[in-house]
Order: C-alpha cells, then sequence, then structure tokens
C-alpha cells in the first residue's frame, strides 16, 4: 500500500497535463480577442469604404 501512494505522489503525468490544458486555453483566449478586435477594425473599415462610395 505504502508504494503504491509513493508511486501515486511521484507522478506527474496528470500534472503536466493541466499544465498544458491551462496554456493552450491562454492561447485561445488571446486568439480570440485578436481575432475579435481585427474583425471590428475590418467592419469598421469596410463601412467607412460603402459609405463614400455612396
Amino acid at each position: 500500500m505504502t508504494t503504491l501512494l509513493a508511486r501515486f505522489v511521484k507522478d506527474e503525468n496528470g500534472a503536466t497535463a493541466i499544465e498544458y490544458g491551462l496554456i493552450a486555453a491562454l492561447i485561445a483566449v488571446v486568439a480570440i480577442g485578436a481575432m475579435t478586435l481585427v474583425g471590428t477594425n475590418l467592419t469598421n473599415k469596410f463601412s467607412n469604404i460603402a459609405a463614400n462610395l455612396n
């Protein structure tokens, strides 16, 4: 029983998976924010172009 508990405490595979998950989530949040900002700016540009064409 003691060796099983010792192996469980030393096992870091779960921690590594959680760290990779957090990094992926952070990258996703930054990417969504950047795409939203670019989309908003692009919409404004096209609106200005359409207004100038009229």
